[in-house]
């Protein structure tokens, strides 16, 4: 098992999150519905990264709602997508705020929600939300 990081290791390691490029790319496709105002919501319960501090792994549900404008989310590429995060040693509350800024990039909704809910480690429940 690999130990935790002291401060010195750890120092750096997360400086670049916002520009940190997941792959594959999120895809859209064309919402021929755009004129009706409607909620699409997207749940996994699949979702992981890992502790940058500890190298554990973390798993999460993970729960994106969005109005739709001229695209919607192509559904295979959000689960390749999220499937790249998987080796990724990432804070949680940075995996959420970067699943989002990444799809509001990509799908360019009115409106955009997501909320990650973490399995417990060391007695802490750890639920971010964030909107746009």
């Amino acid at each position: 098992m690999q130990q935790s990081l002291n401060l010195s290791e750890y120092k750096g390691k997360q400086d670049n999150i916002r520009g940190l490029k997941i792959t594959p790319d999120l895809e859209v496709v064309e919402n021929q519905y755009n004129d009706n105002d409607y909620l699409v919501e997207l749940k996994t319960n699949e979702f992981t990264t890992v502790c940058p501090k500890t190298g554990l792994p973390d798993f999460a549900i993970v729960t994106i709602q969005y109005k739709p404008d001229q695209y919607l989310v192509e559904q295979k590429s959000l689960k390749l997508y999220l499937v790249g995060y998987r080796n990724i040693g990432i804070f949680q509350e940075h995996a959420t705020n970067k699943i989002l800024e990444d799809f509001i990039a990509c799908v360019q909704p009115k409106w955009a929600k997501i909320e990650t809910i973490w399995n417990a480690r060391g007695g802490i429940d750890v639920r971010v939300k964030r909107e746009s």
